[in-house]
């Protein structure tokens, strides 16, 4: 059996020491890239159902809702942002912009989880040239521009805004919870 000399065996302890001691509570490229990935991942629109309320605007110049609720048909997902919602006339397209008073909170959905977003719309006057004829709407979650599911609209026509070139007078809201 060999041994080292003393010197040789003290540098070579010294230098484990040092190599295991370098640990400064800090995390590394190669440590977050290998971390576990969290059990969710973007919900997509072929996974949940769909339900659509209205509270629909009963005269122009009224304010109407629309309702569309999604439950998961599929494993635990989470939408990040507002959904995207255009409103379809003959002719046209719209996109409505989300609520300004109203800030986007990631939401985690369990399978049979249920959220929902609002449409609110300015109900405008039928055949004139400062409403929009809605016919459809579609909407898309966040992340998935792609995959639409579209919507009959039967709530009336949509008052523009500034007249006959303005965008509809409309808004959605974030994902909200809904149930316990």
């Amino acid at each position: 059996m060999r041994t080292l000399p003393p010197l040789a065996l003290a540098a070579a302890l010294a230098g484990t020491l040092l190599l295991t001691a370098c640990d400064d509570d800090r995390t590394s490229s190669d440590d977050v890239k290998n971390a576990d990935r969290p059990a969710t991942s973007a919900c997509a629109i072929g996974d949940l159902g769909v339900e659509v309320g209205a509270g629909a605007a009963p005269a122009a110049g009224d304010t109407g809702t629309v309702t569309v609720t999604l439950t998961n048909k599929g494993a635990q997902c989470t939408l990040k942002g507002f959904p995207g919602v255009d409103l379809m006339a003959d002719d046209s397209t719209t996109s409505v912009s989300p609520d300004p008073a109203v800030k986007a909170q990631p939401l985690t959905l369990g399978k049979g989880g249920t959220t929902s977003f609002t449409i609110t719309y300015v109900r405008g006057e039928a055949g004139s040239p400062k409403s929009l004829p809605v016919r459809k709407a579609s909407f898309t979650l966040p992340g998935a521009s792609a995959d639409a599911r579209e919507l009959t609209w039967s709530y009336g026509e949509v008052a523009r805004r500034g007249g006959e070139s303005g965008a509809a007078e409309a808004s959605v809201s974030g994902f909200e919870s809904t149930g316990d």
